[in-house]
């Protein structure tokens, strides 16, 4: 059994991305949590790391047999990395938050005097989504830009943010804004799940959610356990050769 007791949990779903599973059926964060070793993690739900483990080493087994595979972005270059993000995560942000807005309001408008917790779902939606706009754009206008001069070598030019350890921590900063933001919609819907008499704009608003949710703490763990730390480690490194 492969001991991954002090290892972060956001680097073992980093090596195997389809781990993230096993995390999720336990309720352990490994996006904006991703710094916390998976013993920490266990404590924090009253969870045997024994017990995660074997999920852990039973799920590798089961993707290996299967010819399942999710791709490892470790190996990639920062630029690689930052364009991925961009072209797959910041896209999809961009055309799915302002649909998700629409559909929060309509049921909202439509279903919130009966239930008031979708008021409230419209309410959190839409302070999270003005923030996750504003933040995709400071990463594509103010940090990547730096982030790819740093894969080439250059530390030329140097930005008005100083070192890339200021911006990178105010956009984790933002990351658990965003992560609470999650866990607050999470409480308001059941875990998105919808009434038994949800019209079908409910049901979509939901699913879009759901979602949404799963693909935000992927952007996130890739941010900020591969592509921030590659950043911070590759700047130090080259003040010290330069």
């Amino acid at each position: 059994m492969q001991n991954f007791k002090r290892e972060s949990v956001g680097m073992i779903v980093a090596e195997q991305p389809l781990r993230a599973a096993v995390f999720d059926r336990f309720g352990i964060d490994f996006c904006c949590g991703g710094k916390q070793t998976l013993e920490e993690a266990c404590a924090k739900i009253a969870a045997s790391p024994e017990s995660v483990i074997a999920e852990l080493c039973k799920n590798d087994e089961m993707s290996v047999a299967g010819g399942n595979s999710s791709e490892n972005w470790l190996n990639a270059s920062m630029t690689v990395l930052a364009d991925h993000i961009e072209q797959t995560h910041h896209a999809y942000l961009k055309e799915e938050l302002p649909r998700l807005k629409v559909l929060a309001d309509k049921v909202a408008r439509v279903h919130g005097l009966k239930e008031p917790r979708l008021t409230k779902v419209a309410s959190v939606f839409s302070q999270m989504k003005d923030e996750l706009l504003a933040h995709a754009q400071k990463e594509e206008v103010i940090l990547f830009p730096f982030i790819r001069r740093l894969d080439q070598g250059s530390t030329k030019g140097r930005p008005p943010f100083g070192t890339v350890d200021n911006p990178v921590r105010c956009l984790e900063s933002e990351h658990k804004d965003a992560g609470d933001a999650l866990l607050e919609l999470r409480k308001l819907t059941d875990n998105y799940t919808p009434a038994e008499n949800a019209c079908a704009s409910w049901v979509a608003l939901l699913a879009g959610l759901a979602h949404l949710d799963q693909d935000l703490r992927t952007h996130i763990h890739k941010e900020s356990t591969i592509l921030f730390p590659k950043a911070i480690e590759t700047e130090r490194h080259l003040a010290t050769t330069s």
